[in-house]
């Protein structure tokens, strides 16, 4: 398949402490605006626990201690500020995100501060879709200038180029 379907629904999860993720996540949903006729960009709060009927599922989260969140981290972020900590996060979300019954197309990224930096949210996110069944494109990281950020100059166009690129990489996948 050259190009997306007509109808494809496109799912973006993320998570976000100090909005910068978000920022992240909706820049993605925009930039799959032109290739989808349904893009939701969702909080993992609110995120389901099945997604067969999407065609692209993109899932981030920020860098917390080397790899995604975890409670301890979420309470850190809320001791220095962070206004919008959610009490379940990308991994419990993946660890209870149901196998789906075809194969779907995935994408991870993650935000991180812009200084290096080890380890990293994306990497972990997309082992576990791959390790669920779902076919993953090359993860991304995005970053900010310090934990609370703001983002880096740039990054909210380099998200919405990215996820163009995102929709013929994963062609192969749609292909029910």
């Amino acid at each position: 398949m050259d190009s997306t379907p007509d109808d494809g629904h496109a799912l973006v999860v993320y998570e976000s402490m100090f909005g910068n993720t978000a920022s992240i996540a909706e820049a993605i949903g925009a930039g799959l605006g032109d290739h989808f006729a349904t893009v939701e960009v969702v909080d993992v709060a609110a995120a389901p626990q099945q997604v067969d009927d999407v065609d692209l599922l993109v899932v981030g989260a920020p860098t917390h201690a080397f790899g995604m969140p975890r409670p301890k981290t979420r309470e850190a972020a809320r001791q220095r500020g962070a206004a919008d900590v959610p009490d379940r996060g990308v991994r419990e979300w993946l660890e209870t995100l149901s196998r789906p019954a075809h194969p779907i197309a995935a994408a991870a990224f993650d935000t991180r501060a812009e200084r290096p930096l080890f380890g990293s949210a994306r990497r972990p996110i997309d082992r576990r879709l791959r390790h669920l069944g779902f076919r993953t494109a090359a993860p991304i990281s995005f970053t900010v200038t310090a934990t609370a950020g703001p983002l880096t100059d740039g990054q909210l166009d380099a998200a919405r180029q990215w996820a163009a690129t995102v929709v013929p990489a994963m062609a192969k996948a749609w292909v029910r």
